[in-house]
C-alpha cells in the first residue's frame, strides 16, 4: 500500500467514525498486530527497549525545536524518561517530556506505519519460522502488543493546549480522543507522552524491579536521556515513590572512553540507532581534533539495508552538535555510496541555531564528510588485511555500492581501488584486487584485461576469452553494472590500461610461447596478410550476406575453440554496456558489431573450401553458404545472450543443417 493510499484510508476512516472516535487499522498494521498477537516470542524484552528509544528520540527533536523556540520548554523539567511499574492494577507506564502528538500524529505514528516498504518486510516476517525478528524491523510502538493486552496513550505536543488520549487493545481498532482535564494533568510539563501497557497474564514479570532494571541495562544504558524507576501503590491513593538517580549511565555512549565501553553496549547502540539486530562488521569510534574537532561512533552492518539499492534512500547517519541532537537528514554529512553506514557524529563547530537548510551546504560538514570517508575506507583496508574471510563477506554486501565512488569521489579514487574485489580467470572462487592482478601480469602485458556481464560462470566460457586463457592471460570478470559505468570515466590503473575483451582488435601474439627472436615482426606480419587473404572470400561473404546486421568480418586473434564471436569496434559502446543502457535508458546503438572468425575452425575451414573464387552466386553451395552465414551470426549473438533476429527461421535453418548432418 502506497503512502498516498494509507492517508485516503485514514481520510476515510476518520470521516466514518467522527461521532465516537473509533477508527480501524490500515491494511499494513493489522496484518502486522495479527503477526504479533499469533506469534510466540522466546525474548520479548525488545518491546520496553522500542518503546525507550521513541521516548528518547522525542526528547531529542523537542531539544532542537526549542533552540528555535525557547518557549517550547520553558519552565519545563529536565528531560527524562519514567518508567512506573503498578502492581495492583498490573500495568506499566512510560512516560517522557519530549516533543509529544496532536491528534494527527497520533492517527499517523499509531494507527499507520508510515515507514516505506512495510509490505515487504511483513512478507518476510510472515516467511519466517523464527518470529522473534520482529524486532528487527523498527516496528517500534507495535512491539508493546507483545506483551499487553490494553494500551492506551495520553499525548500533548509541545506548543499546544490540547493533550489527545488513544487506546486499542491490538486487534479490533483503535479510539482517539480529546483528552479529559484530569488526563492532561498527568502531562505535568504540558507536554510528552504517557503510555499504560496493561499487561498480560503471562508477561506481569516485566513488573518486577530487578527485570525492567536488567532490561534497561542491556538494551538502553547508552541512552543520554535519564531513565527513572518510580512504583505507583493504588492503595494509596496513586502516591508514587520517586527515585532520585536514574538507573542507566544517562551519559552519550559516543563521549566515553572507548576503554570505558564494553563490546556489548557498542552492539546495543547500534541496535538502538538503526532498529536492527544484526551484527556489525566494523565498529569506528574516535575523535578527531585540530582544526575541526568532532567525535564519531560508525558502523558497518554485517547485512544490507534492504532499501539498498532504492534512489529515495538516504544516509543513516544522526548529527548532533555539542551532544543536541539536530537532524538524521543531511545528505552532505557521508556520501550516497556509503549510504549503508550507521551511527552518530558529534560536532562541536557547528552552530547551535543554524537552519537545517544552511546547514547542508557548510563547508564543515564537507570536511567531516573527507574525515569520515578516509577513516572508513582505511579500516574496511586494514580489515582485508587482517581478516580476509570477514572482509569479503563485507564486500559481497556493499562492494557494489562502494564501488559507485570510483566516478562519484576523485578524491576518494586510489582507496576505493585498494579494496575493490573482483572475480577473474585467475581463481574461481576469490576475488582479486587489482595489485594483486598486476603482479601476476605475464610478461610484457600493460593491460589490465576484463569482461563485463551478469554472470561469472557465464563470463569465463565467453568465446572472447579463449586466446587470453589459452596464453595464461588473467582476465577480471566484472558482473556489478556500476563497473560498466566507472569504467567510462577511468582509463587505466597504475598506468595500466583498462582493455575490454569485447571491444577492440585484441593483439596477443606478443605471448605466443613458441614465438623465437628469429621470427621478426614483418615475418609475424606477412604470415597475418597471408591467413587473411586466404579467408578473403568467405569474410566477403559474410559481409555481403550480413550487410544489415555488421559492420564488417575480420580474422580473430583471440578465438581458439569456437568459430564466431561478436566484438563492438574501439570507438563504439562496449557490448554489455549497450545492453545495460537499452534497459534503463532506452539506448538505440548506431554503430554495428563486428563479426570476428576463427581461421583455425574446422567449420570455418570447410566453408571457405565450399566457395568458388569464380562463381559464388552460380556455385550448388550458394544456398547453404547464405544460411551458413546467417547461422553463424546467429551463433554469436545466442553466445553473448543476445536474441536472434528471426527465431522462426532460426528453427529451419537448424531443422535443415541437422537434416544434412544425418544425411551424411
Amino acid at each position: 500500500m502506497t503512502n498516498t493510499q494509507k492517508k485516503q484510508e485514514q481520510k476515510e476512516n476518520m470521516a466514518d467514525n467522527t461521532e465516537n472516535n473509533q477508527m480501524e487499522f490500515t491494511t499494513d498494521v493489522s496484518r502486522l498486530l495479527d503477526i504479533v498477537a499469533n506469534a510466540l516470542y522466546s525474548n520479548r524484552d525488545v518491546f520496553l527497549r522500542e518503546l525507550i528509544s521513541n521516548a528518547a528520540d522525542a526528547c531529542d527533536r523537542l531539544r532542537y525545536d526549542a533552540l528555535q523556540n525557547p518557549d517550547l520548554t520553558k519552565g519545563s523539567a529536565p528531560f527524562h524518561i519514567r518508567l512506573t511499574p503498578i502492581n495492583d492494577d498490573l500495568s506499566l507506564t512510560l512516560a517522557d517530556n519530549g516533543i509529544g502528538m496532536n491528534k494527527e500524529d497520533l492517527i499517523e505514528n499509531l494507527g499507520t506505519i508510515a515507514r516505506s516498504g512495510t509490505a515487504a518486510i511483513l512478507d518476510q516476517l510472515q516467511n519466517k519460522e523464527d518470529m522473534n525478528l520482529i524486532g528487527q524491523f523498527g516496528v517500534g510502538f507495535y512491539a508493546s502488543f507483545m506483551v499487553a493486552q490494553q494500551v492506551e496513550v495520553i499525548s500533548q505536543k509541545a506548543g499546544d493546549d490540547t493533550a489527545y488520549y488513544w487506546e486499542s487493545d491490538g486487534r479490533t481498532g483503535y479510539t482517539v480522543r480529546d483528552a479529559t482535564s484530569d488526563e492532561q494533568a498527568r502531562l505535568s510539563d504540558g507536554h510528552g507522552t504517557i503510555i499504560k501497557l496493561s499487561m498480560k497474564n503471562d508477561a506481569i514479570d516485566y513488573l518486577l524491579e530487578d527485570k525492567i532494571k536488567e532490561i534497561v541495562m542491556s538494551y538502553s544504558d547508552h541512552i543520554e536521556i535519564p531513565i527513572y524507576l518510580d512504583y505507583k501503590h493504588a492503595e494509596e491513593l496513586g502516591k508514587v515513590e520517586e527515585q532520585k538517580e536514574p538507573i542507566n549511565t544517562a551519559s552519550a555512549l559516543w563521549t566515553r572512553a572507548k576503554n570505558e565501553i564494553s563490546a556489548e553496549q557498542y552492539k546495543e547502540f547500534y541496535h538502538h540507532i538503526g532498529n536492527v539486530f544484526d551484527e556489525p562488521t566494523l565498529t569506528l569510534h574516535w575523535t578527531a581534533e585540530g582544526k575541526f574537532e568532532y567525535t564519531a561512533l560508525l558502523y558497518v552492518p554485517s547485512m544490507r539495508p534492504w532499501d539498498l539499492y532504492d534512489p529515495e534512500r538516504k544516509n543513516a547517519l544522526r548529527l548532533y552538535v555539542k551532544r543536541v541532537f539536530i537532524t538524521d537528514s543531511i545528505e552532505t554529512l557521508m556520501y550516497p555510496w556509503l549510504r549503508f553506514v550507521r551511527g552518530i557524529v558529534d560536532s562541536q563547530d557547528l552552530p547551535l541555531n543554524i537552519s537545517r537548510e544552511m546547514l547542508q551546504s557548510n563547508p564543515v560538514l564537507q570536511r567531516i564528510r573527507n574525515g569520515l570517508t578516509k577513516k572508513i575506507l582505511g579500516e574496511m583496508d586494514k580489515l582485508s588485511r587482517d581478516d580476509n574471510a570477514s572482509f569479503l563477506t563485507m564486500w559481497h554486501q556493499f562492494g557494489m555500492v562502494i564501488k559507485e565512488g570510483l566516478y562519484d569521489a576523485y578524491d576518494h579514487r586510489d582507496a576505493i581501488f585498494k579494496i575493490s574485489h573482483f572475480m577473474s580467470t585467475h581463481d574461481e572462487n576469490t576475488p582479486t584486487t587489482l595489485d594483486h592482478y598486476i603482479e601476476r601480469m605475464k610478461e610484457g602485458q600493460d593491460k589490465i584485461y576484463y569482461i563485463t556481464g551478469e554472470n561469472a560462470e557465464t563470463l569465463r566460457n565467453s568465446p572472447q576469452l579463449e586466446g587470453l586463457k589459452a596464453k595464461g592471460i588473467e582476465v577480471l570478470l566484472m558482473t556489478d553494472t556500476v563497473d560498466e559505468f566507472w569504467l567510462q570515466q577511468i582509463t587505466d590503473y597504475k598506468d595500466h590500461k583498462f582493455q575490454s575483451v569485447t571491444k577492440g582488435n585484441i593483439d596477443i601474439s606478443d605471448f605466443d610461447e613458441d614465438k623465437t627472436e628469429e621470427k621478426d615482426e614483418e615475418a609475424i606480419k606477412d604470415e597475418r596478410r597471408k591467413a587473411k587473404a586466404a579467408m578473403e572470400p568467405l569474410l566477403n561473404l559474410l559481409h555481403e550476406q550480413l550487410n544489415n546486421h555488421i559492420s564488417f568480418a575480420r580474422v580473430s586473434r583471440r578465438l581458439t575453440d569456437s568459430p564466431v564471436c561478436l566484438v563492438a569496434a574501439d570507438d563504439a559502446v562496449d557490448m554489455h554496456m549497450e545492453k545495460v543502457l537499452k534497459t534503463q535508458q532506452q539506448f538505440e546503438p548506431n554503430a554495428k558489431k563486428i563479426l570476428e572468425i576463427n581461421a583455425g575452425h574446422p567449420l570455418i575451414q570447410k566453408l571457405r573450401s565450399m566457395i568458388d573464387d569464380k562463381e559464388t552466386e552460380k556455385s550448388k553451395h550458394a544456398d547453404i553458404l547464405k544460411d551458413a552465414a546467417q547461422m553463424l551470426l546467429d551463433q554469436a549473438l545466442i553466445i553473448q545472450g543476445e536474441p536472434v533476429p528471426n527465431p522462426s527461421a532460426f528453427a529451419k535453418r537448424m531443422a535443415k543443417f541437422m537434416e544434412m548432418g544425418v544425411g551424411d
